[in-house]
């Protein structure tokens, strides 16, 4: 086998273009024929005539003499099929009983103009063909086989409906043939491509493709096959990354051709879907060859050909391309009959010693073209390399082969029929009209009597099956179409889509799965954002917002994490948050805790230092009675800031705010209390009995009691409407729940404050007004100081409150707590332990005499001057 792979790569391009100046090789007939009682007429592709400079004939001006021929060796393939098919029938005692098969062959030229002059010879019978005029033509012949292009059986067809012929075609279907009202007695053995653009679609979303190129000719099966891969690609969210619709007329050395393929060259799309039959998209395919374009991936329908006309040893440009081919059974006798088929055993065939001439190097006999016995004895066309001609059944072959036993089983049934209504049998065989034949075929077809049969449901194939073959040429001349998947369409079992991709042969450039997107895909943690004025497959990714994620690739939206969960730093996945409260524990809880405690011990040391001391001047002469309150209260403010501290509790919750009011409103109505205490002692205006009675009766002190019923009244209200609960703040902090305490009402809370800052300014109004006292009872001015900075400290706590959350909101009022209570301690009674224990000499009643008596000199003199 290896010389004979050698042989066809180094004679490749003489292959393809199958040129040679031997006379024997260059004249063909147009036709050939096989004797039968019964012939059937088929019309195939086999060789077509070109000039190379256009000289005109001699003796007849519309014709040229520089004419060469080439012959198309893919498609003798089509009269093997017929052959064998023929051969098949004919052996079978069961089918056509005494009846043969022949067959008459007849070339169709890629050419228009001449495709008619080949039906008329056929009908005739004679070269120069008449109209209605069959003189000597003695073959019968009920039906005739034409394809694989659409339009040759469609020119075909316009005459054979005049006779009521019927005509098969074994190409793609078409819904132009399919019209019954032009072509009604036009049979299609091809399965309709109904859901071919989906099964390509699967291959597009198997692979991620969403960024895809589509040439498709220029006519109506080119319009409706992009209407239904449109529709399933839009569906399924893969773009169109150019369309270029092919016009018949465009060969492989149109300008337009070659400007459009450098576009299609320099696309971002890595993959092109390339959809026609042979004559719609030859000149496309074999330019694609000749640019060698090794860095995209073809994907194809069946109906294809391709004539390489390059040097190229190894490379090629549609190795590695995927092809969707309508399922049919693999026929081992058809290969097993190739192996036999030779010029000697089929002497009217005048096709088959070209092969032996051009590949086996056989000579022709100078007298009669015979080829002469000396050849080589095991030659076949099984040896020749694929590119060349392939031994396994095409498609069109298959449907070739079922077409002629479609018109066999119809045959039959004829014969069947008039051997019942004729009992005597005519000597001449079957005698019959064409037309006769058109009711038994259309019953044979839908009887299923040939393979492959299909179920149509409203224009639709519901039994489809498709294999996907990829195409290996690389060394270039390998040829080989291997399956590696498939895809079927069933009407009980629905869709089933299989591919293996360890067996696909990428185009040469790639070395893993190519890829053929747009943008590149948005990895988790990243959302997919529309590029303005570009294909929904052009995208940015954009990070996903705070606390959403993405898990999936080319995710259009984030998904928010739920309020127990946080998004991690990747964000493409929900965490658990923890629980978490101002502990004693942390930095922050344990200063504050330290703080409370250090000022509460502090404020017990000062009440002890007073309670010692408590008959010198300065205690008795500032109401040591509402001193010891104050710092009581100071004392336990102190260390009800430690309720804010520890994870919470109901009971935690109302006692933080309940006490904080409470205990600020004895402290405050306490300072008053003084404040007014002094303002009566020296600055009433009242008869002296009125002021000795107010100063005897303790009538200041009453203020305390009264100030502090009213703050109970308004907690009581508080609790009973809307007390504080527990809370959770899920914003505070990343990857934490914050437990705290709601307040339950605002209003209440700052009303609370509110009645607390009255108290502040009403304290503050009557130490204003003491401020000028004689230095030694000079408290006024300390109260008046301690107000202010007690009302600027809870002024600034309030948008400093509401503007944080969590652990700082509440760090924040125990610091507010802290800091209001360390400026009546320090600001009230920080003076009085600095004389009574710093400056003993000042804490005496002969230093109070000297004082009164300086000042009352003082005032005196002022007076007399």
């Amino acid at each position: 086998m290896l010389w004979i792979f050698t042989f066809g790569f180094l004679y490749i391009p003489n292959f393809l273009c199958a040129l040679t100046d031997n006379e024997c090789y260059v004249t063909s007939k147009d036709y050939f024929y096989h004797e039968g009682d019964v012939t059937i007429g088929a019309f195939f592709p086999l060789h077509i005539l070109y000039t190379g400079n256009k000289v005109s004939h001699k003796y007849e001006p519309y014709n040229l003499q520089d004419l060469h021929i080439q012959y198309k060796f893919k498609n003798y393939q089509f009269v093997l099929a017929l052959m064998f098919a023929i051969e098949e029938i004919n052996r079978n005692p069961h089918l056509l009983p005494n009846t043969t098969l022949g067959y008459d062959i007849y070339n169709i030229p890629y050419t228009e103009k001449n495709i008619l002059y080949s039906a008329f010879l056929w009908h005739t019978g004679i070269i120069n063909p008449l109209p209605n005029c069959d003189c000597g033509h003695k073959r019968k012949s009920p039906a005739v086989l034409t394809g694989p292009s659409w339009s040759a059986s469609a020119h075909i067809g316009t005459l054979l409906q005049l006779y009521k012929i019927p005509q098969l075609t074994f190409g793609p279907f078409d819904s132009i043939l399919n019209d019954q009202g032009q072509f009604n007695s036009l049979y299609q053995m091809a399965p309709k491509d109904t859901s071919l653009s989906l099964a390509i679609v699967l291959l597009m979303l198997h692979f991620s493709w969403s960024w895809v190129g589509l040439m498709l000719p220029d006519d109506h099966r080119g319009t409706q096959f992009l209407s239904d891969l449109r529709e399933n690609m839009e569906s399924n969210g893969i773009c169109i990354a150019f369309l270029k619709m092919i016009p018949g007329t465009w060969n492989a050395f149109s300008n337009a051709l070659w400007k459009n393929m450098e576009k299609i060259e320099e696309s971002s799309a890595n993959v092109i879907v390339i959809y026609g039959d042979i004559i719609s998209i030859q000149g496309l395919m074999r330019h694609v060859a000749q640019l060698l374009v090794t860095w995209k991936v073809w994907v194809l329908n069946s109906s294809w050909d391709i004539d390489s006309h390059s040097d190229y040893f190894m490379l090629e440009s549609f190795h590695g391309s995927l092809i969707f081919s309508h399922h049919h059974e693999e026929m081992i006798e058809f290969m097993n009959f190739i192996q036999t088929v030779n010029p000697y055993k089929y002497p009217e065939d005048n096709y088959l010693p070209k092969f032996w001439f051009l590949f086996f190097k056989c000579p022709f006999s100078k007298f009669d073209c015979h080829l002469l016995e000396n050849c080589q004895p095991n030659a076949s066309l099984e040896l020749l390399p694929r590119h060349i001609f392939d031994p396994t059944m095409s498609e069109e072959g298959y449907n070739i082969y079922n077409a002629v036993y479609a018109v066999a089983y119809s045959l039959h049934e004829i014969n069947l029929q008039q051997t019942q209504t004729q009992p005597y049998t005519n000597e001449k065989g079957m005698v019959f009209s064409p037309w006769q034949l058109l009711p038994f075929l259309k019953t044979t077809i839908k009887k299923s009597h040939v393979r492959g049969h299909t179920v149509m449901v409203g224009g639709r194939n519901l039994n489809t099956k498709y294999d996907i073959l990829n195409f290996w040429n690389f060394p270039s001349g390998l040829g080989l179409k291997v399956k590696v998947g498939t895809y079927s369409l069933s009407a009980h079992q629905g869709v089933h889509f299989s591919l293996c991709e360890e067996m696909i042969q990428w185009p040469t450039k790639f070395t893993k799965i190519p890829q053929s997107v747009c943008s590149e895909s948005c990895r988790p943690g990243f959302r997919k954002a529309a590029q303005e004025g570009k294909a929904v497959c052009c995208f940015n990714c954009t990070p996903c917002a705070e606390n959403e994620i993405s898990n999936e690739t080319d995710m259009d939206q984030c998904l928010k994490c739920p309020e127990s969960h946080y998004a991690n730093s990747e964000k493409n996945h929900c965490l658990r948050k923890s629980v978490s409260f101002l502990a004693y524990e942390e930095p922050l809880g344990m200063a504050l805790t330290i703080t409370a405690l250090g000022f509460s011990v502090l404020t017990a040391v000062v009440l002890v230092v007073f309670v010692k001391h408590r008959d010198t001047p300065i205690v008795k002469a500032n109401n040591r009675s509402l001193s010891y309150i104050l710092l009581l209260t100071l004392f336990i403010c102190f260390l009800s800031s430690l309720l804010f501290i520890g994870q919470p509790s109901t009971a935690t919750c109302i006692l933080q705010q309940t006490a904080f009011g409470i205990l600020f409103t004895v402290a405050l109505s306490t300072v008053l209390a003084k404040a007014i205490t002094v303002v009566i002692a020296f600055k009433a205006t009242v008869p002296a009995r009125m002021v000795r009675w107010l100063m005897v009766s303790r009538a200041p002190n009453f203020i305390i009691p009264f100030c502090t019923l009213i703050q109970i009244i308004i907690c009581g209200i508080w609790l009973v409407t809307s007390p504080p609960f527990i809370d959770q703040d899920t914003h505070a902090e990343r990857g934490h729940i914050i437990i705290v305490c709601n307040m339950g009402s605002i209003v209440a809370f700052h009303t609370v404050l509110g009645y607390l800052c009255s108290l502040a300014l009403g304290s503050y109004a009557m130490a204003f007004l003491s401020r000028n006292l004689p230095d030694t009872f000079n408290e006024a001015k300390f109260l008046s100081f301690s107000m202010q900075v007690f009302f600027c400290v809870w002024i600034t706590f309030l948008p400093v409150y509401h503007s944080t959350k969590g652990k700082v909101m509440v760090s924040m009022e125990i610091f507010s707590t802290l800091a209001s209570s360390i400026a009546l301690l320090g600001l009230i009674f920080a003076p009085k332990c600095y004389i009574i224990l710093l400056r003993p000499e000042k804490n005496s009643c002969i230093d109070i005499r000297h004082k009164r008596h300086s000042r009352r000199n003082i005032h005196l003199h002022l007076v007399k001057n």
